[in-house]
């Protein structure tokens, strides 16, 4: 008897056991756990088993000056105080994207590397065709270190296909902390006076608007247009087009889609309802002074036009739109994830907690509140109710990242990207649309063959840290 009841005992506190490990959240049971909340003595699998991040220093090279390094300060003191491993992140400030890019060169041939670093996508495959970055999919996938069903539903999709490289074996070379998006920033109370109640969705709209803005009055045009290969890009992915095909991993400017927008700029330019953009951020300025009807650029602009509005010392109403579309909006979301280069096992995990800490709702409320930059999750649009009251152009931007695609992540496209500038301010000179871009797709995909994983790093240049910068940068 006693027997029998020691067995009942036994097998209750099994069972007990059993459903205590079965109800424990974790990434494997596709539940998120918070970083902090993590176990902190080292794990016995995955591809970080045994390896123990306490006390480790990591060293994140990044861009940010003004507001947004007073941010990410803000966040490294907040996570360097509250992590349990005693984790040591320490921010540096290297200089403006390209700076930085040119000192991960430099950096790649000493060994003398950061821990963290911020890089484009092309960059980061730059980088790995030396195979000198992390595989984040070691982390994103970990039983422990992962995030889960859950928490990997709540990024936006786009952002998590964005890292995810083609050439590398769908490697994953990045992560995104932040993304701003292409959009078209237009004058409300002009629409209202020429007699339209809502923005262009289509190109013919758009063409329709301008050329009335521009006949309304002197030392006026509709818009001033940006050669820019984000802005090409953008209007592609609104024709419901691309510009990279990922199935046979080749450009493709020269489709129907790419080739749409360019030949609606040469048609506004030809008859006079359109400017070519004369200096940096002109096109910005002179939507500020209601010179200009539309203005297209980043979504991080926000509080740059904002304040050039204020300058000018002429108050309108203005919101934010997608760029005109063929059947609903697709978004071109872009901006430079964090790259882990590899180091030493306890500070690529630690990188990684930091990375993975910074993703979570709270401190991505912190950091769009801080940039206007738009969060990696879904669910952080709830702890930015308030932020949506008094920031509405913000909203409106925040509100077409339903459908997004992002430009190719290949090394090449570094190359590419001025070839078509070229390729577009040729077509505004007059030259024909399907020539300039089947050549442009032509020079691009040999680009393409000639930067292949295993190409050697280019020779990095001579680089200095500016003291200022105040840009709308991506």
């Amino acid at each position: 008897m006693l027997i029998a009841k020691s067995r009942i005992v036994v097998l209750a506190l099994i069972a007990a056991v059993l459903m205590g490990i079965a109800g424990t959240a974790t990434a494997q049971s596709g539940d998120y756990v918070k970083t902090f909340d993590l176990p902190t003595k080292p794990t016995t699998d995955g591809a970080y088993k045994g390896v123990d991040p306490t006390g480790a220093k990591v060293v994140f090279w990044h861009p940010h000056q003004g507001v947004r390094e007073a941010a990410i300060k803000g966040a490294v003191d907040k996570f360097n105080a509250g992590n349990p491993w005693h984790i040591t992140v320490q921010s540096v400030y290297k200089g403006d994207y390209p700076v930085i890019f040119q000192a991960m060169l430099a950096a790649l041939q000493t060994k003398d590397l950061p821990n963290l670093t911020v890089a484009y996508q092309n960059e980061a495959a730059t980088y790995q065709n030396i195979n000198a970055l992390v595989d984040l999919n070691d982390f994103y996938n970990d039983a422990t270190y992962g995030f889960g069903k859950s928490a990997t539903d709540d990024f936006f999709q786009g952002y998590l296909k964005q890292d995810v490289n083609p050439q590398f074996n769908n490697q994953r070379l990045g992560m995104a902390l932040y993304r701003s998006t292409e959009v078209m920033f237009y004058n409300k109370d002009a629409l209202k006076a020429l007699g339209y109640d809502a923005p262009p969705k289509t190109w013919d709209q758009f063409k329709e608007m301008s050329c009335k803005y521009k006949a309304s009055g002197a030392d006026r045009t509709g818009f001033e247009v940006r050669t820019d290969a984000s802005f090409v890009a953008a209007a592609a992915f609104g024709q419901g087009g691309d510009i990279y095909d990922y199935k046979s991993n080749k450009f493709i400017y020269d489709s129907a889609e790419a080739q749409v927008m360019p030949q609606v700029m040469q048609d506004l330019m030809q008859q006079g309802c359109a400017s070519l953009l004369a200096a940096n951020f002109g096109d910005q300025n002179d939507f500020a002074a209601q010179k200009s009807l539309f203005y297209a650029g980043s979504s991080s602009g926000l509080p740059f036009v904002r304040d050039a509005i204020k300058k000018s010392g002429k108050d309108f109403n203005w919101d934010i739109a997608a760029i005109p579309y063929s059947d609903h909006p697709v978004q071109n979301v872009y901006g430079a994830s964090v790259s882990i280069p590899k180091t030493t096992k306890p500070q690529e995990l630690a990188a990684w907690l930091f990375v993975r800490w910074y993703t979570e709702p709270e401190q991505q409320a912190d950091w769009a509140k801080a940039t206007n930059y738009f969060p990696v999750r879904q669910s952080t649009a709830t702890q930015l109710a308030d932020y949506f009251k008094t920031n509405v152009q913000y909203k409106s931007a925040f509100d077409l990242l339903k459908d997004t695609k992002a430009e190719p992540p290949v090394a090449a496209y570094a190359a590419v990207r001025p070839l078509a500038q070229k390729a577009l301010n040729n077509v505004l000179d007059g030259k024909p649309v399907g020539d300039e871009f089947t050549k442009l797709n032509d020079a691009s995909n040999d680009l393409l063959t000639k930067n292949q994983p295993g190409a050697p790093l280019p020779t990095p240049l001579p680089t200095k840290v500016p003291t200022a910068a105040a840009t709308t940068a991506k």
